[in-house]
Order: C-alpha cells, then structure tokens, then sequence
C-alpha cells in the first residue's frame, strides 16, 4: 500500500506512541460528565459550573505557542476550545506528555479526552483549561482541513462523490451535514407519535417475499438456497399489512425498508424508506384529512412553523391542502380531455404533446406518463390529486360514483409525488380479475406489472372490512423539510456506482518520465502518487515541495532543479 508523506508520517507517530508506553487505541471506558453544546449554552459568568469536567472527542484545529497551546475539540454536539499549558499538564520534571505527545505526536483528526476546567479567555471565548489528556484513538488519515474566515468557508470538503462515498469524513468536516440526519430522526418520531397517539399498532413484515407485490415496480431476485426458491427484496409492505387488517386490527403501520430495481437520480435510491398506514373502515377522504394533519403537525415539530422553505419557494403545510381530479389537472395543463379515451387515442395524445411511449404501455401508464410530463412539476403547494383511472390503480376500490375510476390520491408537493393512498380494494372477485390484467400486462414487456398474489387472494375471500391505506415517502419528506435538493443528503449511505480503481503508480513510472533514480524513490512519499499531478502544479511548487522534503528527512541528494522539472514536465502526455 503507496501511502502519502502525511499517512507515513502519522504511522510513525503511532509507532512512537506505543514506544513510549501509550496504548493509541485503550480498552477501558473514557467516563464523560460535560459536552461542548451544554457548556457553551450554560456556562455562567461567575464560574460556578463546569470546573471539574471531563469531555471526549476529536482534535479539528492546533494553534501551539511554545508552552502553551490552543486546539479545537469536537463531541457530539458541537465545537469547543481547549487551553493547553505545559506546567498544568506536566506539573513534574517530565514534560513528555506535552512536549513530545501533544505538540509532536498528536494531529489534527486524533480523538482525545481531556480534564479540566472552564473559564473565558480575555478574547470573551469559553474555553476548557486541560489539565490531563488521554489519546483515545490515533486517526492515519489526514482529515480534509476546512477553514473558516470572516464567515467565508475556504478548502471545504464538498464533492458530492467523496461525500457520499465518505459519510464519516463528510460528517465530521461538515457539521450541517449532521444536523440534517438529526432532522430526519425528528420527523419520524413525530409521525411515529402521531400514529401512536391515534391507538394505532407498529409492525413488522418480511422484507424477503416470494411474491413481490404491492406496487408496479422491478425487484431484485435471490435464491434461498436451503428452500432451493428465488425470493424477491419487498418492493412494498402493502399486502402483508392488508392480511393483517383482515386478522382483526384496526390499524397498522409500518416503517419500512423497500427496494426497487430501476434508475438511480436525485429523487430515486434503490433502496428507500417508507411508511405505510391501513386503517379498517375508513376511506380515502378520511385518509386525506389524517395525512395532511399529520405533515403538518411534522413541519410545526420541526421547524414552529408550517411554512417551510424548499430551494426558492416557501412551502406552506397549513391545512386543508388543495385538491384536485388527476383528468382535471391533465385538461387545465393541456387542455385537452383525456377521460375517454381508448389507448389508442392516448398514445396519440402522447406522440401530440412530445411524450415518450413503447408498445408495453396500457391506459394507466399513458396517463401516467401524461400527468408525470405536463402537470406534476407545477403543484409546488400541498396538492392532493385525486380520481386515478382504474387502469393506473390494481389494488384501489372502484370509485363510488364513477367505476371508470378509483378513490386513489397522491400528494403532490414541490413538483413530487409524496404520498399514495387508497380506498383499499376488498372485493376478491374484482381484485383477482385486477391482478390478471397486470398479467396481460407482463406478457406485452412490461416488467413492472404486478404478480398474482395467490395467498393474498385467500386472505381477502377470508373478508377484509372496509379500509384506507397510505404510503409516504420518508426520504423525500426529509428532503423537503430541511431544504435538501438530491435524496443523496438525506441518506447516510446512498447507493453509488463501483468506485473506479485507480492505477497504483511505482517509482519506474516517475523514472520514465525521466526523473533521476535518486529523486524516483521519494516522489510518492512527498506527495507525488501520480504523474499527472506533476503536470497540474506550477513548477515553482514542485520544487518548492520537494527540496522542503529533502530538508526535512535530511536526504543526501542535490536539490532539485528548476530545468529538470520543466523537462520531466515536457515528457508527461
């Protein structure tokens, strides 16, 4: 493994440690009794509070001054300042711990505990004064180093690739980045508590399904190998939550992982969090009434406000949300009528407004497509979009007064969809006919046409009560409630393309370039991995680099030449 002069650098240190007799990774507990937040929020003028206290947590910046010292220490909650004297933390002859372990052997990026004090300094800032320190972790990676002046940020850490590749750097650099996952926590458990306050049951269903249903979508297939069967990663909980309002349960809901095997975008991750809610003897007007209290009441918890801003609009959950027939808004974005069209007619329609079609799509999907193209992006506001034809609908009750539609919504919000819901279909004669239609449906290419559900069948000829169900998108609510572009910043881990495998260069490759044997072996560890990065560096910093290198580890060469390094720089493509 080619490491850094940094990496070389921090192994060395970590070496030293140990000859010193100081174990870099402890066993034991560290006990903490103060953190950063609480101390800054609460520190009175008259030091009565926080003179003995211990905190934990990892070096972000050093400023030493011969014997003493200034450092910032980051925990859990925030950024505090440290006071370092030399005499206090040494109070002996032996002044190793500060001399050697903390001006020396301690970087930027090591996880500390320290003891002491808090005061303020003459500058006004509350600091804690150390009086012992304890490595706790020694870090081998340099950490990005990001600097703050006059409220400007310089050298921040904010390719999205390396963010989301590198959570853990991305969290510890950048401190929004953690107080948005704080929020996402905040807006489930304010659903969470909302359902919970109504009486209704939190449950768990399988995630491997032999049947994938519950929504139109590709899954992903594995094979369990002792029942010798593929299985499918659940692409909606939705059936096995009807099976169990069918067992006798009022309500139900779920916090669910689903997974879905298409496109990747700033709006879509393979895997995704949903919740989806079943109540018995409801329907879809009332499923309304309870989704939109229920969002609203998240914005309030989260923000003391139902108004909340996403990129240039400001978004307003105060209820009731708008309402409006999904053939409604197609005619008022295009003015043209589509409910009574035959598939025909819409493909048409489509090829007319300049959308996208393939032989595999039915009704439902040309509607869809329609909606999706020309109406979607405008409902910026809380929308509900009600009435779906039932082509578009396989598990939704026929409408009421129209049964070429279905008492189906979805809630509309910043140009997305946010939420689906259903006056649940408990008729089993029609749900079967519904499911044989997806089946036609698969046979002319449309591979995310729903399966047959045999065993779900069963269950509603058991007789299922009359329901509403919901699914709301976790990963998008969190998006909008803190103001998040790409579904990317509201997932700790997103999926990501295989990361491409970078060529390990070797001193040979310097040496053909036509740098000196002699300075080849030492590219590398002064910072040269590749070439390339020769040739995007002013010459001047190249020799600037590498003869303060040669200084520093003492090497017995001549300095390096302004003329040599234009010549190797001549010589790269």
């Amino acid at each position: 493994m080619q490491l850094s002069e940094q990496e070389q650098i921090r192994r060395d240190a970590l070496k030293e440690l140990t000859n010193l007799g100081i174990n870099p990774y402890p066993q034991a507990e560290y006990p903490v009794n103060a953190y950063a937040d609480d101390i800054l929020k609460r520190y009175p003028d008259d030091n009565s509070l926080f003179q003995e206290v211990s905190l934990a947590g990892r070096i972000m910046s050093r400023r030493i001054m011969g014997a003493a010292a200034f450092a910032e220490l980051k925990d859990a909650t925030g950024r505090i300042q440290l006071y370092f004297k030399r005499d206090d933390i040494c109070p002996g002859e032996d002044k190793t711990m500060y001399n050697i372990v903390f001006k020396r052997l301690l970087d930027i990026g090591d996880i500390i505990g320290v003891k002491g004090y808090v005061f303020i300094t003459k500058m006004g800032e509350i600091t804690v004064h150390v009086t012992g320190f304890t490595v706790l972790s020694k870090s081998l990676r340099p950490l990005p180093i990001v600097k703050e002046k006059e409220g400007k940020i310089y050298d921040a850490f904010t390719d999205p690739d390396q963010r989301y590749r590198q959570r853990y750097v991305d969290l510890i650099v950048n401190d929004h980045v953690k107080d948005t996952f704080v929020k996402r926590a905040r807006v489930i458990r304010s659903m969470r508590d909302y359902l919970n306050e109504k009486g209704y049951l939190e449950v768990e269903t399988p995630i491997l399904q032999a049947i994938p249903g519950g929504a139109a979508a590709r899954p992903f297939v594995t094979h369990h190998n002792a029942l010798n069967t593929p299985l499918y990663l659940r692409i909606a909980n939705e059936l096995y939550l009807k099976r169990l309002i069918v067992g006798g349960y009022e309500g139900v809901y779920e916090f669910a992982k689903d997974f879905r095997n298409e496109g990747m975008d700033r709006f879509h991750n393979p895997e995704f969090t949903q919740m989806e809610i079943y109540v018995a003897y409801k329907d879809y007007f009332w499923m309304m009434e309870l989704t939109e209290k229920m969002v609203e009441k998240i914005a309030i918890d989260l923000h003391g406000t139902t108004k909340v801003q996403v990129g240039k609009h400001e978004i307003d959950f105060k209820t009731p949300f708008k309402r409006q027939t999904i053939l409604g808004a197609i005619e008022e974005f295009t003015g043209i009528d589509v409910s009574r069209m035959n598939e025909e007619e819409l493909r048409a329609t489509c090829k007319k407004l300049g959308i996208e079609t393939d032989p595999s799509m039915g009704k439902g999907k040309l509607i869809d497509e329609i909606f999706g193209e020309k109406c979607e992006p405008n409902y910026i506001q809380p929308t509900f979009i009600t009435d779906y034809p039932v082509e578009m609908s396989p598990l939704c009750k026929r409408h009421r007064e129209n049964p070429e539609l279905t008492e189906r919504f979805e809630l509309m919000v910043n140009g997305k969809e946010l939420a689906n819901a259903y006056t649940e279909l408990n008729d089993p004669v029609d749900q079967r006919k519904r499911f044989e239609e997806q089946m036609s449906l698969a046979e002319k290419g449309d591979d995310e046409a729903m399966f047959i559900d045999q065993d779900f069948l069963r269950a509603i000829e058991y007789g299922m009560p009359p329901t509403s169900g919901m699914g709301i998108g976790i990963d998008r609510l969190v998006m909008i409630m803190t103001n998040q572009h790409s579904i990317q910043e509201v997932l700790f881990f997103p999926q990501m393309r295989p990361e491409a495998k970078k060529k390990v260069f070797t001193a040979q490759d310097f040496v053909n370039l036509g740098v000196s044997e002699l300075w080849a072996e030492h590219m590398i560890p002064a910072g040269f991995v590749a070439p390339k990065q020769l040739k995007e560096s002013k010459p001047s910093a190249i020799q600037q680099k590498l003869n303060g290198y040669r200084k520093k580890n003492k090497l017995d060469i001549p300095a390096i030449q302004m003329d040599e390094i234009e010549s190797w720089l001549n010589n790269i493509e």
